[in-house]
């Protein structure tokens, strides 16, 4: 059984509803769940907040947190997990926020650096990754996958 569908039976087994926050990925870790059949009863919320507009606006994070740290950095991540967890009335919340390149990074953020959050009850992580830049679609596949294996880690 591949990722995606240890996750879904996993979430349904256990009675649990999963959303998405989504960046750089652009609704691919969303996209991702809900092809699996039967995630309607688990899957509610995937939401790409792309700008930063969209990041304050509709996930409520502090636009000092932006203005201090930017926004691909775990302080965002993190508030971006949070207030998804708050908005959803979710089991578990998934953030990421990255830079898929081609262009973009700097030498301090480079093009494939990404931040995955997630929240299940108490328990929050923020993993911080830095992908070979293999071009745009390798990061945002990247990010994914290790979306994919935290969430099958918490499920744990």
């Amino acid at each position: 059984m591949d990722k995606l569908k240890k996750i879904v039976s996993s979430l349904k087994r256990k009675k649990l509803k999963i959303a998405v926050a989504e960046s750089c990925t652009g609704g691919l870790l969303s996209n991702s769940i809900i092809s699996v059949s039967g995630s309607s009863k688990v899957f509610t919320l995937g939401v790409v907040a792309y700008s930063n507009q969209s990041k304050i606006k509709v996930l409520k994070v502090p636009k000092n947190i932006i203005r201090k740290y930017g926004s691909v950095s775990e302080p965002v991540c993190l508030a971006m997990v949070k207030n998804l967890n708050k908005i959803s009335k979710t089991n578990i919340s998934v953030s990421i926020t990255g830079i898929a390149g081609p262009i973009g990074g700097t030498k301090i953020k480079p093009v494939g650096l990404v931040y995955v959050g997630i929240k299940k009850g108490n328990r929050v992580e923020v993993k911080k990754y830095l992908f070979k830049n293999k071009g745009r679609a390798y990061i945002q596949r990247a990010a994914v996958n290790k979306s994919l294996g935290l969430i099958l880690s918490f499920l744990k």
